[in-house]
């Protein structure tokens, strides 16, 4: 039985074992990632604004960014008893929210946020095996560290369990 739910805000992080639930709100550009191990029941929860850390400021908020703050949920899973061979993801977000001139820019950034989540995950070797992306609007994300599903819920699509 769960005993709250952890909300994770914007530029944030957690890390539970079952049965905890996380929740994350208003993803529009952002990303919210979950990994998960199954065989420890222990999952966590980023919502990751940005694709890459400043390297002007490397110590702060680096629950932010894509390339810090996916590494970091991995070593606190370890650190919790969880497996890196075992663990897998799924995401969500990365929309576009704004319709812009500049699409290299600020317009592009929920494409640029995804491109730099699944390098990250690629680069220590972390499978995404679910995902609800792009397009151009909100979501919110539960995920449950007792059976590893994510729902998504949006005003478009309804809910999804994945």
């Amino acid at each position: 039985m769960v005993s709250e739910i952890i909300v994770v805000g914007i530029s944030d992080m957690q890390i539970a074992k079952s049965p905890e639930l996380f929740v994350t709100y208003a993803l529009g550009s952002c990303i919210g990632i979950c990994l998960y191990d199954p065989c420890a029941k222990i999952g966590g929860m980023g919502h990751i604004m940005l694709p890459k850390s400043p390297d002007s400021c490397p110590d702060r908020q680096l629950f932010r960014y894509a390339d810090t703050c996916i590494p970091l949920m991995m070593e606190k899973i370890e650190k919790m008893g969880g497996s890196r061979k075992k663990i897998t993801a799924k995401i969500s977000g990365g929309a576009k929210m704004f319709e812009v001139p500049d699409e290299q820019g600020f317009g592009n950034i929920g494409e640029r946020n995804l491109a730099a989540v699944r390098d990250t995950l690629r680069k220590i070797r972390i499978a995404v095996i679910a995902e609800d992306v792009g397009l151009n609007f909100g979501r919110t994300v539960y995920f449950h560290t007792e059976t590893g599903i994510m729902v998504v819920k949006s005003f478009v699509q309804g809910v999804k369990t994945l």
